[in-house]
């Protein structure tokens, strides 16, 4: 993604082209829901289509017709996609999720999309022409690997746009490569620990910004509901905590990158993330962010054409000798290095899992 700063009139004509966006998808859902109340069939992505054409011509949507089409046609695509994860879910083709809702102009992050027909483009200069809005200021930090097909703008909740291309990329990525393969072991005092023996630090970006993020929610709940203020103070805390996402989401790219560039094959245990945030470490472990570091490392690996692999979490790394393979049985959390019984050989805890979930990953990779 890359930051876009429009000018106010331009936000004006992207908060029009939100809404517009926002009332043809929350009509085309009602329209959905009204005939499966009345036990009709559902209406076709064309007779949305056509509706919402029809709509434009009446006193109640005529605005519709102030923002470009091809953002409406998205957002009803949108709808579509959303129902066809849906049934997927209920059908076990993929991993549930809820059937679509209606969207609130309240809801903090807003975003359209412009394909190939909307006959955008980027100027010579380096700005973003979108129709019906104009040529937008963007921050480029790195070239476009080839002309993109389509465009997204996004407004988060702390306030700022950026801009998202769909490129058509070739073969993978040249990268180092020099180790023959790596596996990682996640955790909380250290982010990871490496089977090479290296360990990486936890930055705890969020507890590290607990008491400014903290005066900020102060500040708000003092704050008068509906007043400018109370918009203001809201503002400020979502910056807040959008400068820790941010640092959060530069590490776990900064590392996912190295490791995935630097390495012939990475394997990662995986863990119960869901399970562990139920506990009293609850706020740690999101703020490790595990989740999201385990899927750009797979997407990198892909991208630059290395094995990738999970480990079960039922895979007992820490009980087994990496040395010999004998399993030592569990052991409390507060043992850090143990001997094993059989060989002799001593062992930091968090290495030697990372070293079996090499093992494992290369058993799991190659049959």
């Amino acid at each position: 993604m890359f930051r876009v700063y429009p000018t106010r009139g331009q936000q004006q004509s992207l908060a029009r082209a939100f809404g517009c966006a926002r009332v043809v998808f929350n009509d085309g859902l009602r329209a959905r829901q009204t005939a499966r109340e009345a036990g009709l069939p559902f209406p076709k992505a064309a007779e949305l289509s056509a509706a919402m054409t029809a709509a434009k011509k009446t006193p109640g949507r005529c605005w519709l017709g102030e923002v470009s089409s091809v953002v409406l046609q998205q957002s009803l695509r949108d709808l579509e996609a959303a129902y066809r994860a849906f049934f997927d879910g209920l059908a076990g083709k993929r991993p549930r999720v809820g059937a679509p809702r209606f969207k609130s102009r309240k809801d903090r992050r807003q975003a359209i999309r412009f394909t190939a027909n909307a006959r955008w483009s980027i100027t010579e200069g380096g700005k973003l022409a979108l129709p019906k809005i104009g040529e937008v200021k963007v921050k480029w930090s790195r070239a476009l690997p080839s002309v993109p097909a389509t465009v997204t703008v996004i407004k988060d909740a702390a306030g700022r746009y950026f801009c998202s291309f769909v490129v058509e990329t070739g073969g993978p990525l040249p990268g180092a490569g020099a180790g023959d393969g790596v596996g990682i072991d996640l955790g909380l005092d250290c982010f990871a620990v490496l089977s090479d023996g290296r360990k990486i630090d936890s930055p705890r970006f969020l507890r590290r910004a607990a008491k400014k993020l903290r005066r900020a929610q102060q500040a708000l709940s003092r704050k008068q509901k509906g007043s400018n203020n109370r918009d203001k103070a809201r503002l400020n805390v979502a910056r807040a905590h959008a400068k820790v996402a941010d640092a959060r989401r530069d590490f776990h790219h900064r590392l996912s990158t190295e490791l995935a560039r630097d390495n012939q094959a990475v394997y990662v245990e995986t863990l119960n993330v869901k399970g562990l945030a139920r506990t009293r470490l609850a706020k740690s472990v999101h703020d490790a962010g595990w989740s999201a570091f385990t899927a750009m490392l797979e997407y990198k690996t892909a991208r630059y054409g290395r094995t990738f692999a999970r480990v079960g979490r039922a895979f007992p790394s820490s009980q087994l000798c990496s040395g010999c393979g004998h399993r030592d049985g569990p052991k409390p959390l507060h043992v850090r290095a143990w001997t094993c019984t059989e060989c002799g050989a001593g062992h930091d805890r968090d290495v030697n899992a990372a070293r079996n979930i090499l093992n494992e990953g290369r058993r799991i990779a190659s049959g």
